[in-house]
């Protein structure tokens, strides 16, 4: 796999179980570059490392006056620092390339996985820790995995060229072989505190990412209500939490680096002690000492890639177990489907609740509970948690269906829905039936306003479909946004269309008339709006009441009215005594239409 070939047609299915499995499995998966990277690499070494016994063999001939040594010495040299020149390049691109192929892997997983389980995983992990995975985790796991192959050609040069020393001077040579492995073991001891200070640090950054990203995501909410300032003041001191454990990190790295450097130094001094006093006996030559010499100088290079290899995994491990958390995360159902791509049709139900949205009818569920209801729209759209069965449409279990046949058959608003930045045409192309048009969509959402406006905001923008909308629609107000959303989910035009709490920020003209627009809209097609409004409640076929968890009573808007008093209690908010004055709920019942008309006359 090369850089221009990405993205991968298919990144695979990872192994998820843990972190150290997942970064093997990275490794195995791209065994080629990584095959590719340590031969240039050995290539590298080798010719770095072999530069001190030409110079040896130099050195000796200038010694022994012997030309023709010295010109073999010279061919032998200008070989070495080509294949220095060639396999330092080969190595850098074979490097860079398992760095960013391994990272853009992990990031087409990241993705797969957000599109699978779609709103559930904001639900399951952080938005926050999503965000710190997606971005400098990946760097730190695509680290690792490129520096396995560089660590490894650096540890079998050392090898081999202490091997050679060995055989070429052995007195020296057992020397240099029993000190180096006892330099690159020295560090041991130091890694695993390294290892936990690094996790404290990268715990830390996560922490403040998560802050970061729920203050900018509530930006306007906090000015409105003076708190800016406090979650600024908390993000400070988050900032500084993680620049003091970074600190902490940075001092047990710096002293790994210090003692890699003096040890080495060390034991330069001590093969340069050694070798004089053998000099001095005769026992070897100036070249020979010269060798072992600028051998050990020479190694101290491949020995650093010990270190990195450390601090790569020190690093990357933390990293790797938080992206295993994400991708071993599962939709609770049966993603490959067990029967055919077909959309079934017929009523939609929730055994867990009781709930019946009949085919065809406009159903309006009533939840005193918000969360609850957040949880029921989740099941509604095919994402049921363990302990709750499938929901069934038409007597089939959503889970039993192929994903890609389950969002076609149903589709789920959420209470927050997200605009993308992008023009509203963007926004708007979907995939869809066909059969609702954008300007019908625009229309029920009752968007004339918004499209007014957004045709203000954007310069050169005549038709309003061409007007730009920033990211998350942050230009416009909490009504607007909804109703754009709300205009993009009649556009699918699903079979099954849920809507959490789609005008909880629209004033009541505008939720009268979107009421009316929906009901015409999806008439004869299935639609499940949660909601406490009376203006849609009294538009619906047919409410459902949930109450603890089950549903309580359903019937009309008025009905329940008139002969449930919890559901009075929600709907309006009432405080007094349940046995109240009957003529007080009738009065309700019967004051909703007249002050329907009312609105939709002054609208």
């Amino acid at each position: 796999m090369q850089i221009q070939d990405l993205p991968y047609p298919d990144p695979g299915v990872p192994d998820a179980r843990s972190g150290p499995r997942l970064l093997w499995w990275l490794f195995r998966n791209q065994l080629g570059g990584q095959l590719k990277a340590l031969s240039w690499g050995l290539l590298h070494f080798a010719s770095v490392s072999a530069l001190p016994f030409c110079v040896g063999v130099a050195i000796q001939a200038v010694v022994d006056r012997s030309g023709s040594r010295l010109a073999l010495a010279g061919g032998l040299m200008v070989l070495c620092c080509a294949g220095n020149a060639l396999g330092d390049t080969f190595l850098h691109r074979a490097a860079i390339t398992n760095w960013i192929t391994a990272a853009s892997r992990v990031q087409q997983l990241l993705a797969r996985k957000a599109a699978l389980l779609g709103s559930a995983l904001t639900r399951r992990v952080a938005a926050g820790e999503v965000v710190a995975v997606s971005t400098g985790d990946v760097e730190k796991i695509g680290w690792f995995v490129e520096a396995v192959s560089r660590f490894t050609a650096a540890a079998l040069t050392i090898a081999l060229v202490c091997g050679g020393l060995v055989v070429y001077e052995p007195a020296l040579g057992i020397v240099v072989a029993l000190g180096l492995p006892a330099l690159a073991l020295a560090v041991l001891p130091l890694l695993p505190r390294a290892t936990q200070r690094a996790d404290v640090q990268r715990e830390k950054a996560g922490r403040a990412t998560e802050l970061a990203s729920d203050t900018v995501a509530g930006l306007r909410v906090l000015r409105g209500i003076g708190g800016e300032e406090l979650f600024l003041d908390r993000y400070r001191a988050a900032s500084q939490e993680v620049r003091h454990a970074a600190v902490r990190s940075a001092r047990m790295w710096s002293l790994i680096s210090a003692i890699q450097v003096l040890l080495p130094g060390l034991l330069l001094i001590a093969v340069v002690w050694y070798g004089v006093h053998l000099a001095q006996d005769g026992r070897i030559g100036v070249g020979a000492l010269v060798t072992v010499y600028s051998s050990v100088m020479i190694l101290t290079y491949p020995l650093r890639h010990f270190e990195e290899i450390a601090m790569a995994y020190s690093f990357s491990r933390p990293s790797a177990q938080r992206t295993a958390r994400v991708l071993s995360l599962e939709r609770a159902t049966d993603t490959g489907g067990s029967r055919p791509a077909e959309v079934p049709s017929g009523d939609l139900c929730d055994p867990a609740t009781g709930l019946l949205a009949p085919a065809g009818m406009l159903t309006a569920v009533v939840c005193g509970d918000p969360d609850a209801a957040g949880r029921l729209a989740e099941r509604l759209g095919g994402h049921p948690s363990e302990q709750s069965p499938s929901v069934l449409l038409g007597g089939v279990p959503l889970d039993e269906l192929p994903l890609d046949c389950a969002r076609t058959a149903v589709l789920v608003q959420d209470k927050d829905p997200v605009l993308l930045s992008g023009t509203l045409r963007d926004l708007l192309d979907v995939p869809s039936s066909g059969t609702v048009g954008t300007d019908a969509a625009l229309s029920a959402a009752r968007c004339d306003d918004v499209l007014a406006a957004l045709v203000q905001g954007s310069v050169g923008a005549e038709d309003p479909l061409d007007a730009r909308l920033t990211e998350r629609g942050r230009s416009l107000s909490g009504g607007q946004r909804q109703r754009l959303a709300l205009a993009r989910s009649l556009v699918t035009d699903p079979d099954v269309l849920v809507l959490d709490e789609p005008t909880s920020a629209v004033d009541s003209h505008t939720e009268a008339r979107i009421a009316q627009g929906l009901r015409d809209l999806r008439a004869k097609r299935t639609t499940v709006v949660f909601t406490s409004s009376p203006l849609l409640l009294d538009r619906a076929d047919r409410v459902v009441f949930l109450h603890e968890g089950t549903a309580a009573a359903a019937g009309t808007h008025r009905d329940l009215l008139a002969s449930e008093p919890r559901y009075r209690a929600v709907v309006t908010r009432e405080t007094e005594d349940e046995d109240a004055p009957a003529r007080r709920t009738v009065l309700a019942a019967d004051d909703v239409p007249h002050r329907l008309e009312e609105i939709e006359e002054t609208a």
